[in-house]
């Protein structure tokens, strides 16, 4: 018999008010893991309730107690390590490997709220006229939530969580319905920690629950990771509710491929960045651009490569990529492979109408190849979210500058070279957030901003780093004379 998914609200297990129930399968063996409720403004109102009753009695709490929730926190997350990377790998399908690199980051961004109570830390000047001192004082803002995606299900709420209550704050987190498990786990552990009751919050479910959180007047700040699309949803929402918000987007990474590049090596970091997480990740490369004599090369070395990538169960420690995380996903990206074809692109390696021995009604989408992708084309401007690499050539280095900088997009860019002036010049030139040297995948550590630009961010503040205390802090400045 099927379970129901519970929230988590006032340091309490709770049923949801939800008449809908929306299934959880492992995408890749169809077992059917659990029932996920479709939460309700009534349920998200008790939550906010909640979070707005603990907020000054946890605003009140020393910093460096609320760091230590963190180590605390840490050390059990670090002790249940597998087990966590396995429930990511059973709701979403990914590898194994690539499971507890996600757990591996999301402790990064554990270990980045725990230098809050230094981050805080504000500034002043004596004398700034005379007998008069300035200072600026950091204090927590409020009720903040996230609703976060499917693709990272345990690392993206630790992008968010950790320093915003650390810094102060209570919380709600509203994860995917298509991936829940992985935070029911991350609760249970919160859970255990024993925090004040309602400074941590979950509830589950889709739209509705999404809506109710932007539209809550109690609710101080909304943090949000998905498309594009819902992304400007998103951001509209809530600064027309007069919240703060970062709504980061999807994406249509590209690469850049010299003539002076290693070719071979090259290829090995583009086949992680490209085929990693079934290119379910919004840094997933997604057009490989070979510059001048790179293009020919780099196509055949690619063609060979992506053949033999070993698809497979995440939970099999030898295979390299897993499957997509339904079949309407499926179908999406095979439909976009097909279209390329009537564009004119030569699909190279094609992974459609891909089974795995064992797990045929998985929804598996092989890695996939298309060469001679044109500019003006689908393929080349629209986010696949998938498998999927396109190939295009330049003419030369301004050439593909050129290329990148036209995509509406703009969360990522790598660049592949041995010369350091085209190294200075991708960097200084293409407009994207997150910039990669000889790196596949431009992924910022959790002391660092994740940037993102054009259609791939719609806020002022992103998440990680200094923004995130930016965003979770509100900055009062204190002038003061004594006579």
């Amino acid at each position: 018999m099927s379970r129901t998914i519970k929230n988590y609200i006032d340091g309490d297990w709770v049923e949801s008010g939800a008449s809908t129930l929306m299934p959880v399968h492992d995408p890749a063996s169809c077992e059917h893991l659990a029932d996920c409720p479709d939460s309700t403004a009534a349920d998200v109102d008790l939550a906010v309730g909640a979070a707005k009753a603990a907020f000054d009695e946890w605003r009140g709490t020393p910093v460096l107690v609320r760091a230590q929730y963190m180590h605390h926190f840490k050390v059990m997350v670090e002790d249940n390590f597998e087990e966590v990377s396995r429930i990511v790998v059973k709701e979403h399908g990914k590898t194994m490997d690539e499971a507890r690199g996600e757990v591996r980051r999301g402790i990064e961004s554990i270990d980045f709220a725990m230098s809050v109570p230094v981050l805080m830390r504000s500034d002043g000047l004596e004398d700034i006229s005379s007998g008069i001192d300035e200072t600026t004082v950091r204090q927590p803002a409020g009720v903040f939530a996230a609703i976060t995606p499917f693709n990272f299900p345990l690392m993206v709420p630790l992008w968010f969580l950790p320093t915003a209550i650390t810094c102060g704050n209570t919380f709600i987190l509203k994860p995917s319905p298509q991936t829940p498990l992985s935070t029911e786990f991350l609760f249970e552990m919160l859970d255990e920690l024993d925090f004040p009751e309602g400074v941590v919050n979950l509830v589950n479910g889709a739209v509705p629950s999404a809506t109710a959180l932007m539209e809550h007047p109690d609710v101080t700040g909304v943090s949000f990771v998905g498309s594009s699309a819902v992304a400007k949803i998103i951001y509209e929402t809530c600064t027309r509710n007069g919240k703060r918000v970062q709504a980061q987007g999807g994406a249509k990474n590209y690469i850049a491929v010299m003539p002076d590049a290693d070719i071979e090596a090259s290829v090995k970091n583009i086949l992680g960045a490209a085929y990693g997480c079934a290119g379910q990740r919004c840094l997933a490369a997604a057009v490989a651009v070979g510059v001048g004599d790179a293009y020919d090369a780099l196509k055949d070395e690619l063609a060979k490569q992506v053949a033999n990538l070993k698809v497979g169960y995440g939970l099999d420690e030898t295979t390299q990529m897993g499957t997509v995380i339904s079949d309407s996903a499926k179908e999406r990206i095979e439909s976009m492979i097909a279209q390329s074809a009537t564009e004119g692109a030569d699909v190279v390696v094609d992974g459609r109408d891909f089974n795995v021995a064992g797990y045929e009604k998985g929804s598996w989408v092989g890695p996939t190849l298309i060469a001679d992708v044109q500019p003006d084309t689908t393929m080349a401007n629209e986010e696949v979210f998938g498998p999927v690499l396109a190939l295009m050539k330049a003419d030369s280095f301004d050439d593909a500058v050129d290329i990148i900088n036209q995509s509406r997009y703009g969360n990522a860019a790598s660049i592949f070279t041995s010369n350091g002036k085209n190294a200075r010049e991708f960097k200084y030139n293409v407009n994207a957030g997150n910039i990669g040297v000889n790196i596949g995948v431009a992924a910022p550590s959790a002391s660092f901003p994740f940037g993102g630009q054009k259609d791939s961010f719609f806020g002022d503040l992103h998440g990680q780093g200094m923004d995130s205390i930016e965003f979770y802090t509100e900055r009062k400045i204190v002038i003061e004379r004594w006579v």
